[in-house]
């Protein structure tokens, strides 16, 4: 059933913003130094005729998407490359409808198309994955949702009802079969919490970061920000901290949950997370370490407040039943968390919670969410290291969703610099005080950007507005 609401996108294009780290950071056994972000606009139009713009950004982190042999600099140009190619497809992307009903359509039945067509010749590692794929997305999905809140004068947030969307939840997610839930006569806002509007931050403590004096090789950059952790606590009032591991260290492993544990207690950071960035194929990996833990600092067992996505995140590959894991802590899916239909095969295998990520598209981390909630799972929001607007719908994210604790924010680790024209504007949301972010600042239609304000130059762009 159409609606006057319903919009349909006429152009779109792209700009690659390049960011450098101060700081390097590892994704398992990939180093990030560098990232390109994807800066999308989308025009839209309705049935009146009535036309209205989104933006949307997010870093093509290669190394956290697309972990590989295959060197860094070719699978960089491959994400680029279908980035620009997605952008150049979606402006033929003839479909009516809401925000959700589009950049679900899109996702279901051109981006596997796609992938696979770029794909074609490529062997093993070379072959761009579908978490890739959906970051090269990403950034026009969340244009889109920009878009429409723009066109119709209203937040993006207030657009997930049945005032705007014709189709409830039944027509795009499935409950458990298991379970007596149904989504008909439902839809996200039902699923959605008041936002709060100071979010506890998490900092991510990365596996090169410097612990303690004796971790300075003298190379650290002296730039006015901190290096070591108990720095960052002091200067940012930290209260939470996400440990970056190794996956197939145990000794290592364990030791530096002990060391950030030990340092966050002394400074007064009070909560603790364990990333193992799916390089564990053996739970009992990481039931050894949280025994041990258990055994021999029961207090920091008691301050890890869950643990992060220890197994390969091709979760249909890879059917490892968890529930040992889950028992002794939260176990919480990230990169395994495509869509709604990963959530539910995550569930059967034992995982109890969901970390959404907008760089995985607005659109399913929408319905990732509330498939989860009906099913009693908890949430969290990731960053992806965003820096820039990207920040923003990712921060929102975590205000509408009632996470277990807060939201994570580390671009201003890695690359504070990089946002200093978005921080005029909403300068609670790129500097961490008192331990939790302010997103006061943001108002009006959309994701309420206040892009007008921002002195930002954009690159030439890589996708192109068409000539009217």
């Amino acid at each position: 059933m159409a609606s006057s609401h319903d919009i349909r996108i006429t152009d779109v294009a792209c700009y690659f913003l390049p960011v450098e780290t101060r700081m390097p950071l590892k994704f398992g056994n990939q180093v990030l130094t560098h990232a390109t972000c994807a800066r999308a606009c989308v025009r839209v139009v309705d049935e009146k005729g009535r036309r209205a713009e989104g933006w949307g950004e997010t870093p093509l982190s290669v190394a956290w998407t697309w972990p590989s042999q295959t060197d860094y600099s070719i699978r960089e140009e491959s994400m680029k490359s279908f980035t620009a190619l997605l952008g150049k497809n979606l402006k033929s992307f003839a479909v009516f409808g809401h925000a959700m009903d589009i950049g679900q359509e899109f996702l279901r039945k051109r981006l596997g198309p796609l992938l696979e067509t770029f794909n074609e010749g490529k062997p093993g590692d070379a072959a761009m994955p579908h978490l890739a794929a959906l970051v090269s997305l990403s950034a026009y999905d969340v244009a889109l949702h920009d878009a429409y809140g723009n066109l119709h004068g209203v937040p993006v947030y207030e657009t997930y009802n049945d005032t705007f969307m014709t189709k409830d939840l039944s027509h795009y997610i499935e409950p458990d079969p298991g379970s007596d839930i149904s989504f008909a006569g439902k839809y996200p806002q039902d699923f959605l919490e008041e936002p709060k509007l100071r979010q506890p931050v998490w900092h991510l403590v990365g596996g090169l970061d410097p612990l303690e004096e004796d971790d300075l090789t003298g190379e650290e950059p002296d730039d006015g920000y901190p290096v070591l952790l108990s720095d960052w606590i002091k200067t940012d009032g930290l209260n939470c901290l996400k440990i970056k591991l190794r996956g197939n260290d145990s000794p290592w492993d364990y030791d530096r949950i002990v060391k950030v544990g030990q340092i966050g207690e002394k400074e007064g950071a009070n909560w603790l997370t364990a990333d193992f960035n799916c390089t564990v194929r053996d739970p009992a990996y990481v039931n050894e370490i949280l025994d041990r833990l258990q055994s021999e600092h029961s207090d920091i067992m008691d301050r890890m407040l869950y643990v992060e996505q220890p197994f390969p995140y091709d979760l249909e590959a890879n059917q490892i039943d968890v529930h040992s894991v889950s028992e002794r802590k939260p176990l919480f899916l990230d990169e395994s968390a495509h869509d709604w239909k990963y959530v539910k095969l995550g569930r059967e295998l034992g995982w109890t919670g969901v970390a959404l990520k907008t760089c995985k598209t607005q659109t399913g981390a929408l319905l990732s969410l509330c498939w989860a909630k009906a099913h009693g799972m908890g949430l969290m929001v990731q960053d992806l290291t965003n820096p820039m607007i990207a920040q923003i719908p990712h921060c929102l994210l975590a205000a509408y969703a009632g996470t277990i604790m807060g939201v994570e924010s580390n671009a201003m680790q890695f690359y504070p610099e990089a946002s200093l024209a978005e921080e005029e504007v909403h300068p609670g949301l790129y500097k961490r005080r008192n331990g939790v972010l302010d997103l006061s600042t943001i108002s009006g239609s959309g994701f309420g950007y206040g892009l007008r304000k921002m002195k930002r130059e954009l690159p030439e762009a890589v996708v192109e507005f068409d000539r009217e």
